[in-house]
């Protein structure tokens, strides 16, 4: 991994920390990229029950890196052919969007940890995370709209699935600034904290709480709630019977329910 990405496993949890400081933690193309390595890597990790995502310095991230913006508008140009060049430009954006989406199929679950601000690529990547909690003063901004663009990795797509339609068309359309606050109101975190210390704190305790649970059950229960996301509750239904008829008889619901009978943590299984 680059330096702009720090990664450190401690009790089942692993910290990624996005590490461009001195550039607000821009997302170059080796930070992007590193990101989708990272949770691939966490992924077949089996020590690692939980991820926490957060930035070093300021901010969380000032979103994409704009010379890497502009680099990939000119690695189009050695192509003289139009349709050549628009083809590569879409599995381009094909590929940025993969390595968020990396995140989301990540089977274990991401916390994000959110201070100063979160804009416009930073957007994309909280809203492929499990779950969001920021500072108080935390400001998030869907900014590609001031900049000519259309947001394409995944705001528009998995905020709706957030927060209300409404709220998304006003921001995606103003790209106004919001706060922690609103951001609770809205629904696209879950608490927020008067200051970083705070943040640091509570998610990290939340982080242990999901890591003291079946690992099983919680990779099961994130399956579940992004298939129920995009499909019907009947479907839903189905496929929650038939993944519980595959995973239901494990070694993990035997010391829950022992655990329980003796008043004790469960102590399971990576």
């Amino acid at each position: 991994m680059p330096e702009s990405l720090k990664i450190k496993i401690d009790s089942a949890i692993a910290e990624i920390e996005l590490n461009r400081p001195d550039k607000a933690n821009a997302i170059d193309e080796d930070l992007w990229f590193s990101l989708e390595d990272c949770f691939r890597e966490l992924d077949e990790t089996e020590a690692v029950r939980v991820c926490i995502l957060s930035g070093v310095g300021s901010h969380f991230t000032s979103g994409i890196d704009l010379k890497f913006l502009q680099s990939v508008g000119q690695e189009v140009e050695h192509f003289k052919c139009e349709g050549r060049k628009r083809e590569y430009l879409r599995r381009k954006i094909i590929k940025l969007q993969a390595a968020f989406t990396q995140i989301e199929k990540c089977r274990k679950p991401v916390l994000a940890s959110i201070h100063g601000g979160c804009i416009g690529a930073g957007v994309d990547l909280i809203s492929a995370c499990d779950l969001r909690y920021s500072t108080s003063d935390a400001v998030f901004q869907i900014k590609e709209i001031d900049i000519g663009l259309t947001a394409d990795v995944g705001t528009l797509q998995r905020l709706p699935k957030l927060i209300p339609r409404g709220i998304v068309h006003e921001l995606a359309y103003t790209a106004r600034k919001f706060s922690g606050e609103e951001a609770r109101e809205f629904g696209l975190v879950n608490s927020c904290y008067v200051d970083h210390e705070s943040l640091i704190s509570e998610v990290r305790n939340i982080a242990e709480q999901i890591a003291g649970k079946s690992p099983l059950a919680i990779r099961g229960v994130k399956e579940m709630l992004l298939h129920s996301r995009d499909n019907s509750v009947a479907d839903g239904l189905d496929y929650v019977a038939t993944w519980n008829s595959a995973m239901l008889l494990s070694s993990d619901l035997e010391e829950s329910l022992m655990a329980m009978l003796q008043n004790r943590s469960g102590e399971y299984k990576d």
